[in-house]
């Protein structure tokens, strides 16, 4: 790239970075109540998120072979474990990673 190019991939890269820090800003100003579509994604997105989270996470995973999914399995089962006891996202999927990782590095 030249300097000229590398100058505009940063400028729009700066510019891509700074409309969708302000755009919701902008979109929702704190005077006016938040739309019923933008709390329902609020609502509706998280859980989704995760449902695709474990689709992509074990869709690899063959029980007929290697560790027969028991890793796996176990990560799931803690990952359950973690959301029912403390009902919150961000541990249950840092718990159920942690755990899986140390299984597959020190177990498995």
């Amino acid at each position: 790239m030249t300097l000229t190019q590398e100058i505009i991939t940063i400028a729009m890269v700066v510019l891509g970075t700074a409309i969708t820090r302000f755009l919701p800003f902008l979109a929702f100003p704190a005077g006016k109540p938040t739309p019923k579509y933008v709390q329902y994604l609020g609502k509706a997105l998280p859980p989704a998120i995760f449902g695709m989270l474990v689709v992509y996470s074990l869709r690899n995973v063959t029980i007929f072979s290697g560790s027969h999914g028991i890793p796996e399995l176990l990560a799931v089962l803690l990952v359950i474990a973690l959301h029912m006891w403390k009902r919150q996202m961000l541990l249950s999927i840092a718990g159920g990673t942690v755990f899986y990782m140390a299984l597959v590095q020190f177990v498995f």
